[in-house]
């Protein structure tokens, strides 16, 4: 298998060094979304004291123009503490800072969509949206084969892998198991974990979260998963169809609910929303990938449990569809639905804000209104 060199580096010998006392001072690795709307990057800076709230962390900056981000003649970008969790890496007191970035005149940065979302979120807070990720990836070897596939050729075809057991059915469980206790540690709301339809594709879930902390808390977990995978030496993929042909692609589900939706008749709520995301698609396709659309296009093909990105569709229990309604959520006549056009690779702070805009804010057309102070 084609693993980096780092991973073959004595991991005993590491664990020598990281056992050594730390005295009173605090790593926390500052972590933040770069240019490309889907790259993570972060570094390091000790502190005097453990931090026990984002208040205490101090902003601090970067070189915009090796992110992406800025040109180098004025390269300085700002990281604003956003969101805080235990390093698993480096174990308490240590820390994990999720960060926004803005950009030299204190302006969000291009992919800083966390400012806006939070803005939308607290305009709905008394309504309490709830939302649960579906994150589906794959392991890759840095030479961008998928783990576990014969290195010049294919694996048997899709049936046996799904949630599967054993060495000929599960790629990669190794890298599962250590991110989701990871996850645990860290304080992520991780709810579960299975092995996916195509061999060693994965999928993990976060939620239910409530309001901005959905994002906060999918940047967190994709971020570990990609530090764990260091770890192994192997790669974690995002990309929506990461092999071309009779392979199922990765995408982001986004099950949602309101305090309205989740109490006795609210599925005539989640009926009412779900006629909204109908008059709306081609808003939602250019929020739900980085790319305006065009990644989930290989995507969202009407084959391998997706709808067809061109049409807007909804059932109850039809992995076909745009839009699922679970078939516990038909009978009971309340509670969520899921929204399976988000691609593996979207921003969950662009899905979060559009699904709220759509069908709480009532919004129509095809671009997102301007909410002024």
């Amino acid at each position: 298998m084609a693993t980096s060199a780092s991973s073959s580096l004595s991991k005993a010998v590491k664990q020598q060094y990281m056992e050594l006392p730390q005295g009173d001072k605090v790593q926390a690795m500052y972590i933040w979304i770069d240019g490309t709307g889907e790259g993570l990057r972060c570094k390091t800076r000790t502190l005097d004291s453990e931090p026990k709230s984002i208040e205490e962390l101090p902003e601090w900056n970067f070189d915009g123009s090796s992110t992406y981000q800025s040109e180098g003649s004025n390269s300085d970008m700002y990281l604003i503490p956003s969101a805080m969790f235990r390093d698993p890496f480096r174990k308490d007191p240590n820390k994990l800072v999720l960060c926004e970035v803005l950009k030299y005149n204190r302006k969000p940065a291009e992919t800083n969509l966390r400012k806006t979302c939070n803005k939308i979120m607290e305009m709905v807070e008394n309504q309490h949206p709830w939302f649960g990720m579906e994150q589906e990836y794959t392991i890759l070897g840095t030479d961008g084969h998928p783990f576990g596939w014969p290195s010049n050729g294919f694996p048997g075809p899709q049936g046996p892998y799904y949630c599967g057991v054993g060495a000929d059915k599960a790629y990669g469980r190794d890298v599962v198991e250590a991110h989701y206790r990871a996850c645990l540690y860290a304080g992520v709301q991780i709810c579960g974990t299975n092995a996916e339809v195509m061999p060693a594709q994965w999928e993990f879930q976060v939620g239910p979260c409530e309001g901005i902390n959905m994002g906060d808390h999918l940047w967190a977990a994709r971020f570990i998963l990609h530090r764990v995978c260091e770890d192994f030496g192997v790669v974690a993929s995002f990309d929506p169809k990461p092999i071309p042909g009779n392979w199922n692609g990765a995408g982001c589900h986004t099950n949602f609910s309101t305090k309205e939706m989740r109490e006795d008749g609210g599925l005539k709520f989640i009926e009412e929303s779900i006629e909204k995301l109908g008059k709306r698609h081609d808003y939602h396709i250019r929020a739900y990938d980085p790319k305006g659309g065009l990644d989930n296009a290989r995507r969202l093909t009407g084959r391998h449990e997706t709808s067809n990105i061109h049409e807007f569709s909804a059932g109850v229990a039809n992995r076909g569809a745009s839009i699922r309604i679970p078939r516990t959520v038909g009978q009971d006549k309340k509670g969520y639905f899921e929204d399976r056009r988000p691609s593996a690779n979207c921003d969950p702070y662009a899905v979060t804000e559009a699904l709220i805009r759509t069908c709480l804010l009532s919004e129509e057309g095809d671009e997102p209104m301007d909410y002024k102070n």
